[in-house]
């Protein structure tokens, strides 16, 4: 490949992975193309991009972009298939995975015990993990309902907290009320009062 296709290509992929922080890297080996149709089909409806990248090149441009995956990283042995798009690494990972466990098409994703489609690992916010952390890692709803969470959850214990003391002192308003209640006032008390003796003549 001479230096000048090599720079197309380079130009291209950095087009194309400007901004781009979140992909899933995967591996297809013996794919036939009734497989790579059906597997590249159902990714676009479910707002997935995928495109083989040239190990070398793509390294390259990433390491221009900022994405921090090693030269000697095992993201780049054999053919490499980036996946990116949706809302963000855990649910672009869990899509594909729920895609390549499908019943319908297992047939197609797997040889036997094979699998025709390999998952590599992500790159969550341009960093290297494995697939199985990307897949344990919240999504963007579950995520905001945390967040949604943590501000609710100390709010309802404040009201709590305010609501007890006020709850026990109209308790205790009320229990003095009735205490009071049909007691005779300081003027009932008087009126029916005796008269003192009067003192005894010096």
């Amino acid at each position: 490949m001479s230096k000048v296709i090599k720079q197309m290509e380079m130009d291209d992929l950095r087009r194309t992975f400007t901004g781009v922080r979140d992909l899933a890297v995967l591996k297809t080996q013996r794919l036939t193309s009734q497989g790579e149709y059906t597997f590249r089909a159902n990714m676009r409806k479910k707002g997935i991009r995928l495109r083989v990248v040239k190990n070398s090149l793509c390294r390259r441009v990433f390491h221009d972009l900022g994405l921090q995956v090693p030269d000697e990283s095992d993201f780049w042995q054999q053919q490499t298939v980036l996946g990116w798009g949706t809302g963000g690494v855990a649910e672009l990972t869990r899509t594909i995975d729920e895609e390549l466990k499908n019943p319908k098409n297992a047939g197609l994703y797997r040889d036997k015990d094979k699998e025709r489609v390999s998952r590599k690992g992500a790159i969550a916010d341009g960093a290297q993990i494995t697939w199985d952390q990307a897949l344990k890692m919240p999504t963007l709803e579950e995520l905001l309902a945390q967040i949604v969470g943590m501000i609710i959850g100390p709010g309802a214990q404040l009201a709590a907290c305010l609501e007890g003391p006020g709850a026990q002192l109209a308790s205790q308003l009320k229990q003095l009320s009735e205490k009071t209640e049909g007691e005779p006032t300081e003027g009932e008390k008087t009126e029916g009062a005796e008269a003192p003796a009067p003192a005894p003549p010096a």
